[in-house]
């Protein structure tokens, strides 16, 4: 008979795994159980899909990827014969019923239990319903070392299906929890409520374990805790950063108590979001095997804040900032990107596109002959500029990062295979006053793990400036814009919130303009699905999120 602990020691390993490395994740894996072991840990835990990489999408409908992983976890359960911790991992699994989102509990050598995700997510950026079956059923507690632990996978506690209060009724004792939950603002207070009211229901503490990386547009922040059955936070981990904590549990007449684990400092709303933006960038650069980075330093604030996160993510000496000015390009706008470049410590060459642009002009007048001077002749400048970054991208293998605001990709202030090249985004779903705001942030604090310098890195004068394409002479985004603080809260109440025109004239906006910015809108969605993928940073980013069919004449007139 299995003598029952009154101590348990649960390692929560927040780790950063990439989608398909299913070598490299498990040797991941086997590293935090090594280091668990040295701190004296009975069982870790994982997150989501773990083995795999999460989200894995459609490889999940590869036969050959599913072999790999289930190889990996059977491999991983041998590992255990050591007498070392047991594990729990996630990986997809094939079985009779279907393949199915799972984890894998083993123990001894052996593995002791499978557990199949019950209620798959199939909203926002969550659509698993295509690519997993559901659990059959609800499955018990999984008996380990005399102690009954109950596994309900990410969605599981979301929902009202009421899987925590089955497995308190099964003879559960504590629940652990593997998620995949990507960041959004404010989301750690989500997920405490969530945990918090599950925990209500079923009178169970719970361990919730997330993952810590950027995923092509998605960033999970790690920030794993725990709420106790007294409903009180037991511990949290740092948000952003790999750890393998350990955490004491102790048996008491009242079920099972923490003991000893982090309370780390969550960080707050401009750091968190820039950190975000930072964890996506060098993510998405070093999954995909770039060595460096390029992008357009316009001297205005976009851009200098892209190149400040790039240097942060990646370190001054992989960002090339290339300045291209024309004839409409001020003096400050000069100075301002040679003195960002200068603060950062990147590499910072001036490529005037006076010829090129001229040439193109030149070639077009014959066929231009007659017509007014207008839009098309200034994007030629951005087009311009942006094949100059994609032959510097081509020739030296770097990858070009694009600056567009959110509030820019909105209403189409930006300009098809011109400064809309690139391969990542870091701030498309950040609103312009956002990216003032994250601007002045940065030039106070230097964020946890960031490569760049302290001090001033964007300088006053970008962020103090009227903004400006400079396409024309005289030229501010105003002209044709309502100003930024008006034109994101009219665009919050559209994408995030999706109110009607009727409400968001009754905020205090003129009817005019709300209708005229639902209608800029709509009609820059065909630039949109050609827009670089970018980090996610608000409830309701482009792309995943928010999927609106280009061919649209809906227009919301009450």
């Amino acid at each position: 008979m299995t003598k029952k602990l009154d101590i348990l020691r649960i390692a929560i390993a927040q780790l950063n795994p990439t989608v398909g490395d299913v070598a490299g994740n498990l040797a991941k894996a086997r590293e935090a159980r090594a280091d668990a072991a040295r701190q004296g840990a009975d069982l870790v835990l994982y997150t989501e899909l773990f083995l795999a990489g999460y989200p894995p999408e459609d490889l999940v409908l590869k036969p050959a990827f599913l072999r790999a992983c289930e190889r990996a976890a059977e491999d991983f359960a041998a590992d255990t014969a050591d007498g070392g911790p047991g594990v729990i991992i996630g990986t997809p699994l094939r079985r009779k019923s279907g393949t199915h989102n799972s984890i894998v509990f083993a123990d001894g050598g052996k593995i002791i239990a499978e557990r199949y995700k019950l209620d798959l997510p199939n909203y926002g950026e969550f659509d698993e319903k295509r690519v997993f079956q559901a659990g059959p059923e609800i499955q018990g507690p999984v008996n380990f070392r005399g102690v009954r632990i109950g596994i309900p996978i990410c969605e599981d506690i979301w929902g009202e299906v009421g899987i925590c209060e089955t497995l308190a009724e099964s003879g559960a004792e504590i629940l652990l929890v593997p998620n995949g939950s990507p960041y959004y603002r404010a989301k750690i207070d989500v997920r405490h409520q969530v945990v918090i009211k599950q925990v209500i229901e079923c009178g169970l503490p719970m361990i919730y374990a997330n993952q810590l990386g950027g995923q092509d547009e998605l960033i999970f922040d790690g920030a794993s805790f725990a709420i106790g059955a007294d409903k009180t936070l037991a511990f949290q981990m740092s948000q952003f950063e790999d750890a393998v904590d350990v955490t004491i549990w102790k048996r008491t007449d009242n079920g099972w108590v923490c003991s000893q684990g982090p309370m780390s400092k969550i960080p707050e709303r401009e750091e968190a979001d820039y950190r975000a933006c930072m964890l996506g960038l060098r993510d998405y650069v070093n999954k995909n095997g770039f060595k460096n980075v390029v992008l357009g330093l316009s001297g205005g604030i976009d851009s200098a804040i892209c190149a400040a996160l790039a240097v942060d993510a990646l370190g001054e000496e992989r960002l090339r900032a290339v300045m291209m000015p024309y004839r409409y390009t001020s003096k400050d706008s000069l100075k301002d990107a040679e003195d960002c470049a200068r603060a950062l410590g990147c590499r910072y060459d001036i490529v005037p596109i006076f010829e090129p642009v001229e040439g193109f002009l030149h070639t077009l007048t014959q066929l231009f002959e007659g017509t007014k001077e207008g839009i098309t002749e200034e994007n030629l400048q951005s087009r311009a500029r942006g094949t100059i970054l994609m032959a510097i991208s081509n020739k030296f293998g770097s990858m070009v990062v694009t600056t567009g605001n959110k509030s820019e990709m909105s209403v189409g202030y930006a300009t098809l295979y011109g400064d809309m090249n690139g391969g990542f985004n870091p701030i498309k779903d950040l609103y312009k006053m956002q990216v003032y705001a994250l601007s002045r942030w940065r030039n106070s604090h230097v964020p946890p793990g960031a490569l760049g310098p302290s001090g001033e890195v964007i300088p006053k004068n970008i962020i103090d400036k009227a903004p400006s394409a400079e396409l024309r002479e005289n030229q501010t985004d105003q002209d044709s814009l309502p100003p930024y603080p008006v034109l994101d809260d009219i665009l919050e109440c559209l994408v995030e919130n999706e109110m009607g025109v009727d409400d968001i004239v009754a905020r205090g906006h003129d009817r005019a303009t709300v209708t005229r910015i639902e209608h800029l809108l709509y009609i820059a969605e065909y630039k949109r699905r050609q827009a670089a993928p970018g980090v996610k940073i608000t409830r309701k980013n482009f792309g995943r999120d928010r999927r609106y069919p280009i061919t649209n004449r809906f227009r919301d007139r009450g």
